[in-house]
């Protein structure tokens, strides 16, 4: 009994540890700039934006360390993307009142916009491939 305790202490530990040192990693991540293909939203532009065709709204902010992992997947998208289908990336610290009223609550979430209207909703890192999939969806 005595044993598994400090078994069980020390494997509580290590994962401790190992999700500390993962948070760390992730808050040292550069920051990486974005595509020029890749609209910049603000509270200003939001819904002129989003009003026609198919756009990915990615909902950041520059402190979180998967929103920047998600940077380079965006930035290749953009790359990638057929007519009628952009990227946009929205600041949620400095745009809250955006966030809020899209009841973003946790980033990166990422939704998914066909002339105005959200259709689909991501949250967390996801794949080029993924996001590729999902935009192909319509047309």
């Amino acid at each position: 009994m005595k044993m598994t305790l400090i078994l069980l202490g020390v494997l509580l530990t290590t994962f401790v540890v190992m999700v500390y040192m993962a948070k760390l990693k992730m808050k040292n991540i550069p920051s990486v700039a974005n595509n020029p293909k890749i609209k910049v939203l603000t509270d200003i532009n939001f819904n002129q934006q989003i009003k026609k065709g198919i756009l990915l709204v990615d909902f950041w902010a520059e402190w979180c360390g998967p929103c920047k992992m998600m940077a380079p997947v965006l930035n290749d998208l953009a790359e990638n993307l057929d007519s009628g289908k952009s990227i946009g990336k929205l600041d949620v610290q400095e745009f809250q009142s955006v966030a809020a009223t899209y009841k973003v609550r946790g980033i990166p979430t990422m939704i998914l916009f066909k002339d105005g209207k959200e259709v689909n909703r991501f949250v967390g890192v996801k794949s080029k491939d993924f996001l590729l999939k999902e935009l192909n969806k319509f047309n």
